[in-house]
């Protein structure tokens, strides 16, 4: 039997992830812990892992790719790109990437580091144990990606439980 380490929130964050998207959603800097990822896949979504090198992650493939410099083919399509802890570069960059495939962006960081990223706007998100910023797309920029969320209809409902921040 295989043993993942947990994050705190961890089972919460995924449930928040799985209950407003479909589809593929790509973590950024997977790291060495594949908890919310293992998570989500288990709950039918399509789970990316990417980082500076390919390997296998508690059996997820983890594909290398630079946030910084992005190959857009892994990330086009999905709904969410989301990181555990990343630092504040790596949160800039990920809105840039967000903005070219009209995804949103997710971030449980360590500490207080967040980074506002233009054309999105900021949420904390504290939904059960787990606690996050959101970063949804303002609407004046936001073409599609409404229809890879699980139900765009819903969001006085999503709403309710997002603080602005």
């Amino acid at each position: 039997m295989m043993t993942i380490s947990s994050l705190r929130g961890g089972e919460d964050l995924a449930d928040y992830i799985a209950q407003n998207y479909s589809g593929q959603v790509v973590e950024v800097g997977a790291g060495h812990v594949a908890h919310v990822a293992l998570l989500l896949a288990a709950r039918g979504l399509q789970v990316m892992l990417t980082d500076r090198e390919e390997r296998l992650l508690a059996g997820l493939k983890v594909e290398m790719d630079d946030i910084f410099s992005p190959r857009l083919e892994l990330y086009r399509g999905a709904g969410l790109i989301y990181s555990i802890r990343p630092p504040l570069e790596m949160q800039l960059a990920m809105g840039d990437l967000a903005a070219k495939v009209g995804a949103d962006v997710l971030v449980r960081p360590l500490m207080d580091e967040v980074a506002q990223l233009p054309g999105f706007s900021r949420r904390l998100v504290n939904w059960r144990e787990a606690s996050f910023f959101l970063f949804i797309r303002d609407s004046s920029n936001d073409r599609d990606n409404c229809s890879r969320r699980r139900d765009p209809s819903n969001s006085r409902r999503r709403g309710s439980h997002l603080k602005k921040y």
